[in-house]
């Protein structure tokens, strides 16, 4: 079960036995303690500086989409990993396809929030929502927008069942080191920034 809990998680052994342990045997619950384990330590981590990584390029099949990512860890010995590699890849790949707007909710500008809510609202209203559940529907509807926009809250395009947030979580527990997604950009032919 160490085994097969440690494949599935990439934590180490002990922490695989220590789970077990902690879970009585049961492995979804020993999976979930990991997971929740793993975000605990991703947030201790986040008090290190992360200086190091590297700029992963990335140009779609038929040259139509370009991303540039800067991913960083705490040391060159991780950057140059094949595995950081190929996350940074994958992030890439990944805001090619998703097109995500910005990085964290925190970065979407007030005006849009209160546009989008507003919106949301109307929509509510026309389609005779009571309104004592008013706030609620709007709530999720803002909920599914942040999901749509942005990138840490997005379902990961390979493996749906995570976001981006879980892989870099994922990520600085597997590399005892935290991963942050510093910045990106998003080129499409025919498509101007925003001013």
């Amino acid at each position: 079960m160490i085994k097969e809990l440690r494949d599935l998680t990439s934590a180490g052994v002990l922490d695989c036995r220590e789970a077990l342990e902690i879970a009585g045997g049961d492995f979804e619950e020993a999976v979930a303690y990991l997971r929740e384990k793993g975000h605990a330590e991703a947030a201790k981590k986040s008090l290190s500086a992360a200086s190091e990584g590297r700029i992963e390029a990335y140009v779609h099949h038929g040259s139509q989409v370009g991303v540039m990512v800067e991913l960083n860890c705490e040391t060159d010995f991780v950057a140059r990993t094949d595995d950081f590699e190929a996350l940074a890849h994958n992030l890439a790949l990944h805001i090619a396809f998703a097109a995500p707007h910005y990085t964290t909710r925190e970065e979407v500008p007030e005006a849009v929030v209160l546009e989008e809510e507003r919106i949301y609202r109307a929509q509510a209203l026309e389609e005779g929502k009571p309104p004592d559940i008013m706030d609620r529907i709007v709530e999720g509807r803002m909920e599914k927008f942040y999901e749509q926009v942005c990138l840490l809250e997005q379902p990961f395009v390979k493996n749906e069942d995570k976001t981006i947030g879980d892989l870099l979580n994922e990520a600085t527990t597997a590399f005892g080191e935290l991963v942050v997604l510093s910045r990106f950009e998003r080129y499409e032919v025919g498509e101007r920034p925003s001013q």
